[in-house]
């Protein structure tokens, strides 16, 4: 399990890896101590490699960072694709699935997505987590009952969680600009005021690393500004000062939440946080679809990090986002799948550069090599975890490996292979994972979950609504 004390000394021969500044190379010993990589040696003889090395045909990657997910959003998958509707009619059936857990049920719904993440070869997920409280908004006996049981469900998955605690106090802004009061499921969201909400998050018990276990991690979110009046956040970004907590955000997914945010506050939302003191290097801007030439400006300037949900954003057709214009502003990219419509960090990773072709009507805007560092260093980097996501001595022994031989992949060229999987594979061409120098996947198979499908179908029956 990742996170677990270091163990003995083990190795791979991977017949093709990514390496940062190498690009990709061929017959690649990759050796590690406990959690860690020690050596990598590009152009090991395979004759001459040790019995009991792991061979890895295919390409072998870091492993990747899921860096917005809100488990729960699973069981949605299939019904909100039926018919017409909106954001806000899809908001409502998640309403629908919101209200009907519990931590029981939480932990066996997220322990199948985590599952179904591995088996995609993400090694961290970054949890957006707001279902904190029991039905009307009432505290559990542990008032982080439902946190506790994401990060258990990840350590059954056998993944790295940044746990991102989610403030969200107000159900939108009126048409006056006031904060609504929480209602319905949304009670369940709410810690009363952000000094709650500290209060809470404080009883997580992170250690002084802002560890919540030997895989897990505290972070923190605003959801957004209509959900956390500006005068609500300072207490949510002094304690990540306090912890060194990455701070997370949803920005500006709807055309109708700017509308409302500059009714209210007389600016846009980039500028509302960025006043309130919520941006720059630990930050991440989740969506920032709907942006103008000043918010990019004031992004990169902040060092922010920008997660894009490409599959979750074509789903809800909330519209493309300028990620060309955010990367040469400065702002690194992640991905992220978000409401999980299809778990893929590969599809997630070529959609960036598909959106963008279809808005400028031009190629090549993000090679394969920018894709995979949003999905791989980048992300971790952002869930603070910058000790991830590279194939390098020192670095967390996280590896994917991606065949080669599928009907997508197959005629692959060891100077293209990258370009090959960015932008034709899938999850399932995903053969192997390592976290931490343990196995997860071995030949397509959870190691730790025998039964993926059958774990989601029983976790999402229990909780999803009627179609």
């Amino acid at each position: 399990m990742p996170g677990e004390p270091a163990g003995s000394a083990r190795a791979w021969l991977a017949e093709l890896a990514w390496l940062p500044g190498r690009g990709v190379s061929r017959d690649v010993l990759i050796e590690a101590a406990g959690d860690r990589f020690t050596r990598v040696t590009s152009g090991a003889s395979p004759d001459l490699v040790a019995a009991g090395v792991l061979r890895l045909p295919g390409l072998t990657l870091p492993g990747l960072a899921n860096a917005h997910s809100h488990a729960f959003h699973r069981a949605l998958r299939g019904i909100t694709q039926a018919g017409r509707g909106t954001f806000w009619t899809w908001r409502q059936r998640m309403y629908e699935v919101a209200a009907a857990l519990d931590p029981d049920s939480y932990l066996a719904l997220a322990t199948a997505v985590y599952a179904e993440m591995a088996l995609a070869g993400i090694t961290c997920v970054g949890e957006f987590h707001y279902l904190h409280h029991g039905p009307g908004g009432a505290p559990y006996a542990d008032p982080n009952e439902m946190g506790r049981a994401l990060i258990e469900a990840a350590r059954r998955a056998g993944l790295r969680i940044t746990m991102l605690d989610t403030c969200y106090l107000s159900g939108g802004l009126s048409a006056g600009g006031e904060p609504l009061p929480l209602d319905g499921p949304q009670l369940r969201f709410g810690d009363g005021d952000a000094r709650g909400w500290a209060a809470r998050a404080d009883a997580l018990g992170a250690d002084a690393r802002g560890m919540l276990g030997p895989a897990a991690r505290a972070g923190a979110a605003i959801h957004s500004v209509r959900a956390v009046p500006p005068d609500q956040m300072h207490p949510v970004i002094a304690w990540t000062h306090q912890t060194g907590a990455p701070l997370h955000a949803h920005l500006s997914e709807q055309q109708a939440e700017n509308e409302a945010c500059v009714a209210a506050y007389r600016r846009t939302p980039a500028e509302v946080l960025f006043d309130a003191g919520a941006l720059g290097p630990r930050s991440t801007m989740v969506h920032a679809t709907h942006l103008t030439g000043a918010d990019v400006r004031l992004l990169g300037e902040s060092g922010c990090y920008a997660c894009f949900c490409p599959t979750t954003e074509a789903d809800l057709a909330d519209g493309i986002g300028p990620a060309a214009a955010l990367v040469s502003a400065g702002c690194p990219l992640t991905l992220g799948s978000d409401s999980h419509a299809v778990i893929d960090l590969l599809e997630e990773a070529r959609r960036v550069e598909l959106g963008e072709r279809l808005a400028t009507r031009e190629r090549g805007n993000f090679t394969a090599a920018a894709l995979a560092a949003a999905a791989t260093a980048d992300g971790h980097a952002s869930l603070g975890w910058p000790d991830a996501g590279e194939i390098i001595p020192g670095a967390l022994a996280d590896l994917v490996t991606v065949a080669l031989d599928t009907p997508r992949t197959a005629g692959t060229q060891d100077q293209t292979a990258l370009e090959s999987v960015i932008f034709a594979a899938t999850a399932a061409d995903v053969r192997y994972v390592a976290v931490g120098g343990q196995d997860v996947v071995a030949g397509g198979r959870h190691l730790l979950v025998p039964d993926v499908p059958s774990a989601l179908s029983a976790a999402i029956r229990a909780v999803r609504p009627a179609a």
